[in-house]
């Protein structure tokens, strides 16, 4: 094509107009016309173009060059950066596939951290030594980047790593020997610190098992015009050590203005919940809790909010909804948690080690009947006498009672323990379309002799199409756990949904 006598190319186009032309395009389609010429390469980071970035880190020497690229480009201007760094396979100190090891590693930890700290770590794993390495030079990468960018309205960041070394001694054995000084942790801290200190326009932040990122000083690096205006505080983290918490009911007084808050059960006292219910406060919407046998055990439940306290909240927050996920705690510990005037719309439990009780179960229909959607039950218990049956010695099976009582409850899934097909069939019926989201492991299901005797009924080609029929859509059971991240990934799970959680207000 000709104007004018001369030759106009798309390298002639100007910038705003290639930049246009960009920003209708998806992620991999822009880097793709970004090939056709320098002039388009140098339109490609153009700030307008990247008002958010997401990245999902693999946890390896591989990913630092293009990490550094792309952070060394957007770093210094993108307003939401959520990064979520993971291990492909977990390496431990016999081997094994990731999944066993990972699996192994958190009962493992777990059963350190019972014995209590006279009890000698694991062997040093020398692809645990280099995991660790590349991991800190990879948060380093991202922090520095965006030390001074003043426009960050959010930042995420989740590190799944942690989560196999939750008994202090294995974190400070392996980072011992990757950073025997401290220097790089010191150096994270200070850097997420700065990030902090020169946010001008942050409504967002959200820290999730990153080993030893935040401090309980952190916060206070945060001006109080920019805590004043924040909207959002996620702070999970179960690598401090005894009872040090990461955010204080003192500081908490701050954050005036926030609409959805995340932390350790055990961090969330009474205290913060009078804070949460002044009247100076904004109405809290969404209320993630995090409770963990491991953090049950370095600190203490005497602290937490009582029924009082819930009702205070609730009146100052009529819309609060509450989330919570336990990694495996006891029943009786539970059952002091499950206080009956919290508003209660999700639960996980995630088990290695205890089991949930027939009682917790029956106990949450009963409560929160007027606010349950989402019950997850997650058990890798090994036991030779099979699965834990909830409706052991009970007239009625307690989790058809929850499909009963919860009658907005709109997802279930169940692993690791006996779902008796009767039942299934019975939870199907009852809830019938409004329960959008079932899964039960095929592992999980058995059938009673009654069924299995009739040899005119194949019991699984009836127990299909029952349930399909009970709501309404066809259904099958979960063949293949590796599939979905809620049985094999409960802690990157729990992340991303709270995550939807608190947006969702």
């Amino acid at each position: 094509m000709s104007v004018c006598g001369e030759a106009v190319g798309a390298g002639s186009l100007p910038s705003e107009l290639v930049v246009h032309i960009f920003s209708f395009l998806a992620g991999p389609d822009r880097l793709r016309a970004s090939a056709a010429c320098s002039h388009w390469r140098e339109c490609l980071f153009y700030p307008a173009l990247w008002p958010r970035l997401r990245l999902s880190l693999r946890v390896s020497p591989a990913e630092r060059p293009r990490l550094e690229f792309l952070m060394r480009k957007c770093g210094w201007f993108v307003r939401e950066l959520r990064v979520q760094f993971a291990a492909d396979n977990y390496p431990s100190g016999g081997g094994g596939s990731g999944a066993a090891a990972a699996a192994g590693g958190e009962v493992g930890a777990a059963a350190a951290a019972a014995a209590g700290d006279g009890e000698a770590p694991p062997p040093l794993c020398p692809r645990w030594l280099d995991l660790l390495r590349t991991y800190l030079e990879l948060v380093l990468c991202v922090l520095s980047s965006v030390r001074n960018n003043r426009n960050l309205q959010k930042l995420s960041l989740f590190g799944d790593i942690s989560i196999l070394q939750q008994h202090g001694s294995i974190s400070n054995t392996y980072l011992g020997k990757v950073d025997p000084d401290g220097k790089k942790i010191k150096q994270i801290q200070q850097l997420f610190e700065e990030i902090l200190g020169n946010s001008r326009q942050l409504k967002w932040l959200s820290c999730g098992f990153m080993l030893q990122i935040v401090t309980p000083t952190s916060l206070s690096s945060l001006s109080n015009p920019i805590a004043n205006t924040m909207e959002h505080l996620s702070l999970l983290d179960n690598h401090i050590p005894g009872n040090t918490t990461l955010i204080t009911a003192v500081e908490l007084e701050r954050f005036v203005n926030l609409r959805s808050l995340a932390l350790d059960f055990c961090d969330f006292t009474a205290e913060m919940a009078r804070v949460l219910a002044d009247s100076n406060h904004v109405p809290l919407h969404r209320l993630s809790l995090l409770v963990h046998s491991v953090s049950i055990m370095h600190k203490s439940l005497d602290s937490m909010p009582e029924d009082e306290n819930w009702k205070a909240l609730t009146r100052n927050s009529t819309n609060l909804r509450v989330y919570i996920m336990a990694f495996d705690v006891k029943s009786d510990d539970m059952l002091r948690i499950l206080k009956p005037s919290i508003p209660l719309e999700r639960i996980h439990f995630d088990s290695y080690i205890t089991c949930v009780s027939g009682a917790v179960v029956d106990l949450i229909s009963r409560q929160y009947d007027k606010f349950l959607t989402h019950f997850i039950l997650m058990n890798d218990v090994i036991d030779m006498s099979g699965f834990p049956d909830l409706s052991d010695n009970r007239n009625e099976d307690p989790l058809v009672l929850l499909a009963w009582r919860c009658t907005r409850l709109s997802l279930l899934a169940v692993h690791g323990y006996t779902v008796w097909a009767h039942n299934l069939i019975a939870i199907a019926r009852l809830r019938g379309s409004d329960l959008k989201v079932l899964e039960v492991t095929e592992e999980s299901i058995d059938f009673d002799q009654g069924e299995l005797a009739d040899q005119d009924v194949d019991p699984v080609h009836n127990l299909i199409e029952q349930v399909s029929l009970g709501l309404g859509r066809p259904w099958h059971a979960v063949m293949d756990i590796e599939l979905l991240s809620v049985f094999t990934e409960p802690t990157r799970h729990f992340y991303r949904e709270m995550q939807s959680f608190s947006e969702g207000i």
